[in-house]
């Protein structure tokens, strides 16, 4: 999501990320805020509409969420609608956007854990076709499969990934894996880190993982959180996967390429 802001919502998303802090009662408020301007056409229409006075947006909101929301989060969602906005839709996935860091923010020293269950999570939802579709049924009540992640998860993983998956449910985001795919990249940058998903036959000794790691920061600029998959159809190598770069140094990689050299 946060690579689709253009602009002024870019601009606007990042000031707001400036001021949200760490409280996940914030988070909580701004996922709620943000499906009320999703389900609310009209309403999004006013707080994104540039010709309307700040005073009348602001004063719509103080009206719709005075005393039911954080005061924090009354003067960020107040802030966000004085803002101008490229796009309509950019309002909500902004506020989103900003919960998630909130939410992130909120989970302290743990982030790096945070960003390491979220990956789990999304693992097994797209490797259980029974759980993907309990959690995407559109007959489903929301307190339904908020229930469910509660059964699933509660007691076995930090807060903020709880309150994560379940926004992942909320239907922002193309599917609840993608959803879950931009929250591991939100946090990783929270922590000033890249997301590598890295592919392999069989588990990798920590020392070669180090080795990896290093390897991928000096060559991106940044500290760079390896997420390890073991896969099957990789026969021997890795598979690296990073942003939209792709280092694939597997045997089968090898193999096509020496095809496609014969065949030439």
């Amino acid at each position: 999501m946060v690579s689709s802001f253009r602009g002024a919502s870019a601009d606007a998303v990042a000031a707001l990320t400036d001021q949200v802090g760490d409280s996940a009662t914030v988070a909580e408020d701004l996922f709620a805020a943000a499906a009320t301007f999703r389900s609310e056409g009209a309403l999004r229409r006013f707080a994104t509409d540039s010709s309307v006075p700040v005073d009348a947006k602001t004063g719509l909101v103080s009206q719709l969420w005075q005393g039911k929301v954080d005061a924090a989060s009354l003067e960020l969602l107040k802030d966000a609608v004085s803002r101008r906005w490229t796009r309509t839709r950019d309002l909500a996935d902004g506020l989103e956007h900003v919960g998630v860091v909130a939410s992130v923010n909120s989970s302290g020293e743990d982030a790096g854990r945070l960003v390491d269950e979220l990956f789990s999570v999304r693992s097994v939802v797209a490797d259980s076709s029974d759980l993907r579709n309990a959690l995407s049924d559109p007959a489903r009540s929301g307190e339904d499969k908020a229930a469910l992640v509660d059964t699933l998860l509660g007691g076995k993983v930090l807060p903020a990934t709880v309150t994560l998956v379940k926004q992942a449910l909320s239907g922002g985001h193309r599917t609840i894996t993608v959803a879950l795919e931009e929250y591991e990249k939100v946090a990783a940058d929270v922590r000033g880190r890249g997301v590598a998903t890295v592919r392999v036959a069989r588990p990798l000794p920590e020392g070669d993982l180090q080795r990896l790691a290093a390897a991928l920061t000096e060559q991106y600029g940044r500290p760079v959180h390896l997420n390890v998959v073991v896969d099957p159809d990789v026969l021997g190598g890795i598979k690296v996967e990073i942003g939209d770069d792709v280092i694939d140094g597997t045997i089968a990689s090898r193999l096509d390429d020496a095809r496609r050299k014969l065949a030439g």
